[in-house]
C-alpha cells in the first residue's frame, strides 16, 4: 500500500514545513521494510512492539512517524530515548522516513 500526502494536508494537520514536504513524498513501505531490518527491529522489535525502555510503535500513523522521526532527526528531547535516536535518524532522507512510516503504519496497524 502506498501514501501520498500533499503538503495541504499536512500543513492542514498543522504539521511544520519539514513535515509537510516529507508527507508530500510516496511511501513505498518495501523500502520502509528493508529499512526497519537495519535500523529499528533491534529495539522495536518484529512486530514493532518494543523491548525493554523501547516503546511500541504498533497502532502509530504514518504522520506521527514522519513527525517523530523528523523531531529526532533535528535532534528534539521527545523522550527518554531521544539522544539514541538522534544518531540513527540523522542519516534518514526525507524520502526514507515516508518509506519507514508507510512500513509501520500499514505493518504494525
Amino acid at each position: 500500500m502506498r501514501m501520498l500526502w500533499g503538503a495541504a494536508l499536512a500543513a492542514g494537520l498543522g504539521l511544520g514545513v519539514a513535515a509537510a514536504t516529507a508527507l508530500a513524498l510516496e511511501g513505498d513501505p518495501a523500502a520502509g521494510e528493508a529499512r526497519y531490518a537495519e535500523n529499528c527491529v533491534n529495539c522495536h522489535g518484529r512486530t514493532g512492539r518494543g523491548m525493554a525502555s523501547f516503546p511500541s510503535i504498533q497502532g502509530r500513523d504514518a504522520e506521527f512517524i514522519v513527525d517523530r522521526l523528523l523531531s529526532y532527526r533535528a535532534r528534539e528531547m521527545v523522550g527518554a530515548n531521544s539522544a539514541l535516536m538522534f544518531s540513527l535518524s540523522e542519516e534518514l532522507t526525507d524520502q526514507q522516513i515516508v518509506d519507514l512510516a508507510a512500513f509501520i503504519s500499514t505493518a504494525f496497524p
